[in-house]
């Protein structure tokens, strides 16, 4: 079970806000989800019910987005997301924004509980379609809050440079390069599209072996979905990357710039000497890839 206590936050925090501020909900059982999330520490509230909380104030920002846009995009997606319930405020000497979401079925997705990966995969990318014909019109355009998903890649050179010299020699830097030039070349020029920004396994459920329900909007915004696509790789091969691909149907430099938001993330994870062996297995895919489409 996860940690009790992580910035600040304890069960007894949460118990003291929801008192004060849901007194409806205050003698529910209170007690921390199995797997939690870095941006956000998460609660169940009785059997129906969690409770979020942003960890830092670079995460907060989220929760007046999600609960503003959460219940326009819903209705508009195959799967479920999460439904608010309630907005806190800061008490109880806790700072920001908080809130209350109804409880979602099922586990994040993992290749042992999914019945057919190919399926999945198709499932994935045709909620992403859904979710980019949502209208944007008022959307939350990228930017700082979405930490800069939905913007162009480059907002990340100088970051993803010094992580090619500190990789020099770990991996193949020179393909590397130019996978991440191709990506900064690219420009959307296509109108403003919601994107989610975290497509990952992590913020995928699963129930009875599909996709049952997409959570944690807090990067999602409007403006380049390449950003959704990362989950080729990181996720899918072989057939199933292909299924994903053909289903979400994007063109050749949407392409690039999704290859340049997997590579940025891998090579930075991977110069922090975090996860090595995943992310050099990621950054090996899309080189692979840029050579097999460029």
């Amino acid at each position: 079970m996860t940690s009790d206590g992580r910035a600040g936050i304890d069960a007894g925090l949460v118990r003291r806000l929801v008192k004060a501020q849901f007194p409806q909900w205050a003698e529910l059982e209170v007690e921390p989800v199995r797997v939690d999330g870095h941006d956000n520490r998460t609660y169940r509230l009785g059997d129906s019910m969690t409770v979020r909380l942003p960890t830092a104030s670079a995460y907060a920002p989220a929760v007046d987005k999600e609960d503003r846009w959460l219940p326009v995009l819903a209705p508009q997606l195959p799967v479920a997301v999460p439904e608010v319930l309630g907005k806190g405020v800061p008490g109880e000497g806790y700072a920001f924004n908080w809130s209350i979401r109804r409880w979602l079925s099922g586990a994040t997705s993992s290749p042992e509980r999914i019945d057919d990966l190919v399926e999945f995969a198709v499932a994935v990318a045709e909620f992403i379609k859904a979710l980019q014909a949502c209208d944007a019109s008022g959307g939350p355009v990228a930017g700082a809050h979405s930490f800069h998903r939905g913007a162009p890649p480059a907002y990340y050179d100088d970051e993803t440079r010094r992580a090619l010299l500190t990789l020099e020699g770990q991996v193949d830097t020179v393909a590397a390069t130019a996978v991440w030039e191709a990506a900064i070349g690219s420009v959307w020029d296509g109108p403003p599209t919601w994107f989610h920004g975290d497509i990952a396994s992590g913020n995928l459920l699963v129930e009875d072996g599909k996709l049952s329900a997409v959570i944690d909007f807090g990067t999602s915004g409007v403006g380049d979905p390449a950003c959704d696509l990362v989950i080729a790789w990181t996720m899918f091969e072989g057939e199933s990357r292909a299924a994903f691909r053909r289903t979400v149907d994007q063109d050749a430099g949407t392409w690039a710039r999704a290859r340049g938001w997997a590579l940025w993330k891998a090579l930075i994870v991977m110069a922090d000497q975090q996860s090595v062996d995943t992310n050099r297995r990621v950054i090996d895919q899309v080189l692979a890839d840029h050579a097999a489409n460029a």
